[in-house]
């Protein structure tokens, strides 16, 4: 095995354990936001005027968010694999140089280098 190919089976490996790690969060925060909104209908539909309302109603808003992040992650990370794939992993999608390979390792379903980012 190349230096080349095990840099792209170790970066490979990264990607994965990213999507599978994206794909837990997803799981865990689908299943969380759906008790979030069983458990909404058991108090008051009043939010503004329910002492209970606004904790409801943020941590709703949080679970959606952190849910909507969690399928962005596995999205990108999709397209890093795509990338990888088509030999184009690495490169900065606006200026083309070579993105660094800690950001990569940091972030490996990064398209951009640090100036671009």
């Amino acid at each position: 095995m190349t230096l080349h190919e095990s840099g792209t089976a170790s970066t490979r490996q990264r990607i994965t354990v990213g999507r599978a790690e994206a794909a837990h969060r997803i799981d865990f925060l689908t299943a969380r936001l759906a008790e979030i909104i069983e458990g909404s209908h058991l108090t008051t539909d009043d939010d503004e005027h329910d002492p209970e309302g606004a904790t409801v109603a943020f941590e709703r808003a949080q679970a959606a968010s952190l849910l909507a992040e969690a399928r962005r992650d596995l999205d990108e990370l999709a397209e890093a694999e795509r990338r990888l794939d088509a030999g184009t992993y690495g490169i900065c999608e606006r200026c083309g140089d070579p993105i660094g390979r800690e950001r990569l390792e940091a972030l490996p379903g990064a398209r951009r280098c640090i100036g671009c980012a």
